[in-house]
């Protein structure tokens, strides 16, 4: 067979351009995901009633949807949600060794 035909000068002058396009939209910001913070560490008060309040209103609480709503690691939020089940603020339902899910206390 044959390999990729050569590109004429005004093809490659129009990839440039298109490249060139693409970039300046990057750093105008122009993208909705163009800048993503890195999750966090640290994990939230669990006392703070802002974050009880935020949990209460959750129907059901896993990690993901706890890592998702407070930008945390799921590790992170595995651990806060465990600390919250033993001071009882939320009640442990169901779940497996991969997955816990709990739901708030009324």
């Amino acid at each position: 067979m044959g390999g990729k035909k050569k590109l004429t000068i005004k093809q490659m002058e129009r990839m440039q351009q298109k490249k060139d396009e693409k970039s300046e939209k990057r750093e105008k910001g122009g993208g909705a995901g163009s800048e993503r913070k890195p999750a966090g560490i640290a994990p939230p008060d669990p006392k703070s009633e802002k974050v009880i309040s935020e949990l209460k209103k959750m129907r059901a609480l896993t990690p993901y949807a706890v890592a998702a709503r407070f930008n945390l690691r799921l590790s992170v939020a595995k651990d806060l949600l465990d600390e919250l089940a033993q001071r009882g603020l939320i009640e442990y339902v169901s779940g497996s060794k991969n997955i816990k899910i709990y739901k708030p206390v009324d």
